[in-house]
């Protein structure tokens, strides 16, 4: 309000000027109800898929036993005689996941922390979308460039104190691609979660007389472990659930082993090779597909529960 004095000097009540409604804002709601359409579409297709899952595998496990099912190592379920001790197939999945950690993360992190802290702004703006381009490569592309290229280079490489080199299929060769198609991922979550770090830390660690490398290592990565620590969370989650590169080059051999050069087969491999016209609806291996494909829902759901946890564990929060 505004207040005025009178020639005389006097005082006059302030004018009083009427107050406008504001203009409701109907296309913000619009996008706030988009917003909210697309969440619920996230949760109702998380609750199909375990819909979908649930009633086959009660059925499976009406025939055979969860112990059965988790403990033993013979797994044959297509045979006359079948066998459905799923243990061999999971270990064939940590396989070729071990193999892609031992690969994939080390690159990652070294690219996000060469991105953050190294590289110019024009190198980063080749650089980045560049490695991101490597995330939209079709995975079948992946898979035999695995059996061309990474299988022979391996056969031509492998020490003769390691023994017989790797067949034609191996947990190894699909293991190194599954790192590859890891870095992207690891590098681009990695590397933004670091330029959140504030300067001022940065700043105040080279006023110490702090290295490039000493403030990279001790300030920055520290500071950004929270979403470091989900981008290992999320690659590792994507080379469990990795199906073309591991049915094109890890073979199809369900196998207890942690060695690279043994072909091995996944539990991706076997839904993708038996889930075919051929099995017939209601039999017991067509309900092994939903058992086996509900046990790797199980896997990565708490590999993201355990990231959530570890994340809320070591967030930095920056004024």
């Amino acid at each position: 309000m505004a207040s005025r004095e009178s020639a005389a000097g006097s005082p006059v009540a302030p004018v009083r000027r009427p107050l406008t409604a504001a203009r409701p804002r109907y296309g913000e709601k619009v996008i706030i109800g988009l917003l909210g359409f697309c969440g619920l579409i996230s949760v109702a297709v998380t609750v199909g898929i375990v819909a979908a899952l649930v009633g086959p595998t009660i059925d499976f496990f009406e025939e055979v036993s969860l112990g059965e099912f988790l403990s033993t190592q013979e797994w044959a379920p297509t045979f006359s005689d079948p066998s459905f001790g799923v243990f061999n197939i999971v270990a064939g999945s940590l396989n070729v996941t071990l193999w892609a950690i031992v690969t994939g993360i080390p690159m990652g992190l070294g690219a996000a922390v060469y991105l953050s802290e190294y590289a110019s702004e024009r190198v980063r703006r080749i650089v980045k979308p560049t490695l991101e381009v490597l995330a939209g490569v079709p995975t079948v592309a992946f898979g035999f460039f695995a059996l061309t290229f990474i299988t022979p280079l391996i056969r031509d490489v492998w020490p003769a104190f390691l023994g017989d080199p790797p067949g034609i299929f191996s947990a190894g060769a699909a293991g190194i691609v599954l790192g590859l198609m890891v870095v992207p991922i690891v590098a681009s979550i990695s590397d933004d979660a670091m330029r959140a770090v504030p300067h001022a830390l940065r700043e105040g660690a080279y006023a110490l007389g702090g290295t490039r490398m000493q403030v990279a290592t001790r300030v920055v990565v520290p500071g950004a472990l929270s979403g470091i620590v989900a981008s290992f969370v999320l690659g590792i989650s994507r080379a469990i659930g990795e199906t073309m590169v591991v049915l094109i080059a890890a073979g199809n051999s369900p196998k207890l082993t942690l060695n690279p050069a043994e072909s091995i087969q996944t539990m991706t491999a076997f839904i993708a090779t038996t889930a075919t016209g051929d099995v017939g609806f209601g039999t017991i291996t067509y309900k092994t597909l939903f058992a086996v494909g509900a046990l790797l829902f199980l896997i990565t759901l708490a590999m993201n529960l355990l990231s959530i946890r570890l994340v809320r564990r070591y967030r930095e929060i920056y004024e």
